[in-house]
């Protein structure tokens, strides 16, 4: 998308409006992509919103063995994520509700008694925004049509992420066995990062401060590198999570496979685990992620249009309707580039045409 050109004029112009114009820049960063972009199948949290007016949900039924040496007990946990999501307003700007709801069953070793649980171990709502996008740039990430190596390898200035903010709370309905005496509500901040490593490699980090003001403040850390096959619509991803709090403290490790099967539904696979045993955790879980997509490009008036941008010129074969295929489309944010094979056929193609024929 480009951004909309828009002139006011300083006569009437209030605080409102100059607040609004200061961050007109930020509001017209592009975050709808022509797939499905989802969170699963990790719990890392991308930078960047699913786009304006596009609905999007993400559902996984997962089991957990969590045995606890020092409490000497035994769990069987069965559990439910459910995450929503919502462009709001315009494109940066993401409400999002995550839930987990969990039945568990402990049996406590000593004296064979055994107890049930049964309830949201993970109820929040909050907003997601994006404040820096490094990617706004379409030029900067068009792919080189002469060089394979340009596309796929590593540069330095990949590394620098986009960036969001988080904003939420916490929410603890009745009497939760997970958090008794817990608040009701209690808030939650968040920042979320993401680069581009290459048009393969994605690297995601999130540092969330949770449960502000209660008894039990937790730090949250998350680590997630995906990669995406030469046909993206496989892609693979491992992530690393720290936990830091007073009540519970743990680092895991969790790894999985995602397969688009369609613009609009992914399914996805991840197993984990833990590496202490004060619980020990050994965890997997399935899902798909489906979107409803009413998102539409902003028209833009053709005086207002730059030179080119409409396809160029129109030529004999412009009109012939083009096979459709859906090979390899898939991944969002991912433009591998031509192969090595396309490139030598575009170079031929490009000697042909610079032959002056009297």
């Amino acid at each position: 998308m480009v951004l909309t050109q828009f002139y006011v004029s300083t006569k009437r112009l209030n605080l409102l409006s100059f607040i609004g114009i200061l961050m007109f820049p930020i509001l017209g960063f592009p975050q709808y992509t022509d797939v499905i972009n989802s969170n699963r199948p990790g719990l890392s949290v991308s930078a960047f919103a699913v786009g304006a007016n596009v609905l999007q949900a993400e559902l996984g039924i997962g089991y957990e063995q969590q045995d606890h040496s020092r409490l000497n007990t035994e769990s069987n946990i069965l559990g439910m994520d459910l995450s929503l999501r919502y462009g709001l307003f315009f494109e940066t700007l993401e409400i999002n509700y995550e839930g987990t709801f969990d039945h568990q069953n402990k049996t406590y070793l000593n004296s064979g008694t055994g107890v049930k649980n049964t309830d949201f171990s993970r109820n929040r709502l909050g907003l997601k925004y994006l404040i820096y996008d490094p990617f706004k740039n379409s030029e900067n990430n068009k792919p080189n049509l002469y060089s394979w190596r340009a596309n796929n390898k590593f540069r330095l200035k990949n590394l620098i992420p986009a960036i969001s903010v988080y904003a939420g709370a916490n929410f603890v309905l009745g009497d939760n066995p997970f958090y008794r005496g817990e608040d009701v509500v209690s808030p939650r901040v968040m920042i979320a990062t993401q680069s581009r490593l290459t048009p393969r490699f994605v690297l995601i980090s999130n540092i969330a401060y949770d449960r502000l003001g209660t008894d039990f403040p937790e730090w949250n850390y998350t680590i997630s590198l995906s990669h995406a096959f030469r046909n993206p619509k496989w892609s693979v991803f491992i992530e690393n999570q720290g936990i830091k709090g007073d009540r519970y403290a743990d680092v895991l490790l969790r790894g999985g496979v995602a397969h688009l099967i369609g613009e609009n539904m992914q399914v996805d696979l991840n197993l984990g685990a833990s590496f202490k045993n004060t619980p020990s955790r050994i965890f997997g879980a399935m899902g798909m992620s489906y979107r409803l997509d009413m998102h539409k490009d902003k028209i833009k008036a053709i005086e207002d249009q730059s030179a080119g941008e409409n396809g160029g010129p129109i030529t004999k074969k412009s009109m012939k309707k083009k096979k459709k295929s859906n090979k390899g489309a898939g991944a969002e944010d991912i433009d591998l580039g031509p192969s090595k094979k396309q490139l030598r056929k575009i170079k031929k193609q490009e000697r042909n045409a610079s032959e002056i024929d009297f």
